[in-house]
């Protein structure tokens, strides 16, 4: 049986490529394991600069198998609650991680498979691509993944899909922000490298921790503590070890040395 995860490297860049291309890359225990894991140990992994969530197949990811669903419906409620927290540990993992994470989206992207895109901080689909929650269909809903995909999508575009199950297509994808880019097919890996190389020139703290600022900033509530808060991180920024490095080479005119 092959693994159902591949994990590649190029340089600084690492791919978790789902591999259950027979089953367009669908959900089950065993590679919500794998992701999971794989995404831990890129975390804390200081030679990885850029992660990279792509499908083996014809597929992105078809959300949840029809045989691990087969087995959680006649499981017990606290099996569902302990599989489900499972899967909401890989969810949070990647919206987390401490590194800049893209999406490369082809094919199917259906429940979980969405999920996986709103939890990436860049999101580049084909246009054949398509989309679906489809779990309204089976009177269930998107729970776990309902957090990240309405901070992706925004509330009054969730109240749509996740009732109607109905299935969009990469530019509808587009228009309400689950992608950051809807190209060609031929064209989705020039697009990503250039997204990638784009990356690498950012100083890796800096980028590494621009989701956290994000997070930050979103959560706030008290005016003058986002302020105090920010003030203080752009200070530490600005004496630390990459801070000095950016803003002496922007000064001496040569590139920084993270770019070498």
């Amino acid at each position: 049986m092959s693994h159902p995860l591949l994990h590649l490297r190029d340089g600084p860049v690492a791919h978790l490529r789902l591999n259950r291309p027979d089953v367009h890359n669908a959900f089950d225990a065993m590679l919500i394991a794998a992701l999971t894991g794989a995404l831990e140990a890129v975390g804390s992994d200081p030679t990885v600069r850029v992660v990279i969530i792509e499908g083996e197949g014809a597929s992105f990811s078809a959300g949840a198998d029809l045989n691990w669903m087969r087995g959680m419906a006649s499981a017990s409620e606290d099996e569902n609650r302990e599989d489900s927290l499972a899967l909401a540990r890989l969810m949070r993992t990647l919206n987390e991680l401490p590194k800049p994470t893209i999406a490369r989206v082809h094919g199917a992207a259906f429940g979980g498979g969405v999920g996986l895109v709103a939890c990436c901080d860049i999101a580049i689909g084909a246009f054949g691509a398509k989309f679906g929650l489809t779990e309204s269909k089976l009177g269930l809903l998107p729970a776990v993944i309902s957090p990240y995909v309405i901070e992706a999508i925004g509330a009054r575009q969730a109240r749509r899909w996740f009732a109607s199950a109905e299935i969009f297509d990469a530019a509808q994808a587009h228009r309400m922000g689950l992608l950051h880019e809807a190209v060609d097919a031929e064209d989705l890996d020039a697009t990503l490298q250039r997204q990638v190389e784009l990356l690498l020139k950012a100083g890796p703290v800096a980028s590494a921790q621009a989701k956290a600022l994000v997070r930050q900033v979103s959560a706030h509530t008290d005016g003058a503590r986002h302020d105090a808060d920010n003030a203080a991180l752009i200070a530490r920024l600005r004496v630390s070890k990459e801070g000095q490095e950016g803003l002496g080479a922007f000064l001496d005119k040569r590139r920084p040395g993270w770019c070498e």
